[in-house]
């Protein structure tokens, strides 16, 4: 056995040579790679996904140490981009990785060719950006290839039992995903297909305000969020090959 297939001769004791091969040509977009997207995409690595590209505007800052994977104090002010590129790089050598200082926005979703990638994740904080991925990754014009995966509000949450996968529509007692349908129902312009979320009803009435737009988190729990986007990617390559 090379080193390479010892890399990940573990997941293909449970996966199997075919499911590997499919691991290894599939092509992943993350938007988003701060506390719950930096561990989606570290748990994509190392299940020897092929093909990352990972979007994210932000330099690593203090304030991210507490949670996000690229963050620490020999980071601080280096694109989070860059960072979980090279830490991929020495995961899995032979994966092929891009890293785009970028930001999705309305303007700019045109530019990232999401059809060509066989799964997007959502992790974007945004509400406006996130609700026009949302409606960009389930057009059947513009969607990705295989399933679309998104993110709903991962701060203010301890204790990770609570985490959970759902429908978007039957996603229930997160603030964020009930803001989400209120918008697109004002608006008159719904998602085109279903999606499934990762989300918790978990409610810390006690969690203190924060400056406009911060609120407490804990890794244990953005990191929860994460591994389950990466799960529902896995998952779904799981059953279409088995």
């Amino acid at each position: 056995m090379t080193e390479q297939n010892e890399y990940f001769g573990r997941e293909r004791l449970l996966a199997g040579d075919a499911m590997m091969d499919v691991l290894a040509a599939t092509r992943v977009l993350v938007f988003g790679t701060g506390g719950v997207g930096s561990w989606c995409v570290e748990a994509l690595a190392r299940s020897a996904v092929g093909h990352i590209t990972l979007v994210d505007s932000d330099t690593v800052a203090p304030s991210n140490i507490n949670r996000q994977l690229p963050a620490a104090v020999s980071t601080i002010g280096l694109p989070k981009v860059d960072v979980l590129a090279a830490r991929i790089a020495d995961i899995n050598p032979v994966a092929t990785v891009e890293a785009v200082q970028g930001r999705y926005t309305p303007d700019t979703g045109a530019d990232f060719d999401i059809e060509s990638y066989d799964y997007v994740i959502d992790a974007i904080d945004s509400l406006a950006d996130k609700a026009d991925l949302i409606l960009r990754c389930t057009d059947p014009t513009t969607a990705p290839r295989h399933a679309f995966f998104s993110s709903m509000g991962a701060a203010r949450k301890l204790d990770p039992g609570a985490i959970a996968v759902a429908e978007f529509w039957k996603v229930d007692g997160c603030p964020l995903a009930r803001t989400l349908r209120t918008r697109f129902r004002r608006s008159g312009v719904f998602p085109k297909s279903k999606f499934k979320c990762v989300y918790s009803p978990e409610t810390l009435s006690q969690a203190a305000d924060g400056p406009k737009g911060v609120n407490g988190t804990f890794a244990h729990a953005t990191a929860v969020f994460g591994l389950r986007l990466a799960y529902l990617v896995i998952n779904d390559i799981y059953s279409s090959t088995h």
